[in-house]
């Protein structure tokens, strides 16, 4: 009660325990407090085995503290009512949000399945773990270093772990469908939209403006054209993507085109333009899934007032990086089983993401999105300060890239026209987002 109550004030002090007003506001609070308490519950987790009891007890208990808030957030919904005389009569009665009615028992369903794949590994014996290896020339020198039997894993052993795979990979979509469609609903600061350049050319470059708008778009063939060797240089593009998205919208939904918005570009051609920036940025949060947040989202983040629209981005944002984790961690295993089975030769990557590639139809059948139509992980250092919104990540190292094969794509229209929008998770699927691989 004591840790409870404890917790509450700082939430309703806004995290400023001098009382002084200066706190932040409640929205951030609440998706702090969902950020950290991830942290100090999954932010050591360097090896597939259970999470300890008494840690999973502490992120049961707390993060229902947390979430019982939206039980509260609730709008009016008009309902049917007999009266005495038996005349049908309409009023208004209250429900919970929408969106939080859909999502919160979602994404408690994604988070229950981690934690049920995590203790899924219990007292298992096809593989197993030496110690850290101090040796900093080796690759990922800061994880245990996953050993399977001579001649590798069984097959009913890599069939078992194939599934575990694939369950995690429904968990990162869904939970990356819920992330990506509340972001889309939080309002863009006008801080940010005043800082932005008239139009998309200037944003981008005339190099990558001129792949953008070419005739034969292929993202692919963009992506190799340009340095990509940091993460400064990833979150550079990642930005100047999104700020150009933001300005092609806004142009679409300008009224006056006499205003200092306005442009000869037609909005069929605009809209095209923002769709293959879309690409762009779902290409690179498959190739780099550990990217932190770009500056679009931390600044949505930090000013965002909607405690519901919070409370699903921290959480969303959480079982994201955590299925991004174990997934990881399968990884691991599964090339280890590669390599054991193919010890001259070059571990074979993954080339595709089926398991992920679920339809939204499936995805309903397990009534985890139903009805919706829908990176990353951020990353803080082990003590998190509880004003930094940006979020967490489980590896200690240096930003590293991910397996970056996949298929062609080219998008070659004959005509510049309007079409239907895709759903975050059609376009998962359509541009074959795959699970990460080993980290090199």
């Amino acid at each position: 009660m004591e840790q409870m109550k404890e917790k509450f004030v700082r939430l309703l002090l806004g995290e400023d325990m001098t009382g002084s007003g200066k706190g932040v506001s409640s929205a951030l609070a609440l998706s702090n407090a969902i950020t950290n308490l991830a942290a100090s519950v999954f932010g050591r987790l360097n090896k597939l085995a259970p999470i300890p009891e008494e840690k999973k007890r502490k992120w049961r208990k707390e993060v229902n503290w947390l979430l019982s808030v939206t039980d509260n957030i609730v709008e009016f919904v008009p309902s049917q009512q007999i009266g005495k005389d038996g005349s049908n009569m309409e009023i208004m009665v209250q429900q919970q949000r929408k969106d939080l009615h859909m999502d919160i028992p979602a994404l408690r369903k994604l988070d229950a399945m981690l934690i049920d794949c995590l203790d899924n590994f219990k007292d298992q014996t096809d593989f197993w773990y030496v110690p850290l290896d101090a040796d900093e020339s080796i690759d990922k020198w800061w994880t245990p270093r996953v050993k399977v039997p001579p001649g590798g894993l069984s097959d009913e052993s890599r069939k078992w772990m194939q599934h575990q795979k694939d369950c995690c990979n429904q968990v990162l979509k869904a939970s990356m469908a819920i992330n990506a469609q509340v972001l889309s609903e939080m309002e863009i600061p006008e801080t940010y939209i005043e800082a932005l350049p008239k139009n998309g050319k200037t944003s981008l470059g005339d190099a990558i403006y001129k792949s953008i708008t070419d005739e034969f778009f292929d993202p692919e063939q963009l992506l190799s054209t340009i340095d990509m060797s940091s993460e400064q240089n990833v979150m550079d593009l990642k930005n100047k993507m999104e700020a150009s998205i933001v300005i092609w919208k806004r142009k679409m939904n300008q009224k006056d085109m006499k205003s200092s918005w306005g442009s000869i570009v037609s909005l069929e051609r605009r809209e095209l333009f923002e769709e293959r920036a879309e690409t762009i940025l779902l290409l690179l949060k498959q190739k780099f899934p550990s990217l932190p947040q770009s500056s679009l989202d931390i600044i949505k983040i930090e000013n965002n007032k909607d405690i519901g629209h919070s409370i699903l981005e921290s959480y969303s944002r959480v079982i994201e990086s955590l299925a991004t984790t174990v997934m990881c961690h399968i990884e691991d295993v599964l090339n280890a089983d590669e390599m054991e089975q193919n010890p001259s030769g070059t571990i074979k990557k993954n080339q595709s993401m089926d398991s992920i590639g679920a339809s939204p139809r499936s995805m309903r059948a397990l009534s985890l999105l139903k009805d919706r139509s829908p990176v990353h992980s951020p990353r803080v250092p082990t003590s998190v300060p509880l004003s930094d919104p940006v979020g967490w990540v489980v590896d200690h190292g240096e930003m590293e890239t991910y397996g970056n094969s996949s298929p062609d794509l080219k998008i070659k229209p004959p005509k510049i026209l309007t079409k239907a929008k895709m759903s975050y998770i059609e376009k998962l699927e359509a541009y074959g987002l795959r699970s990460p691989t080993a980290r090199h």
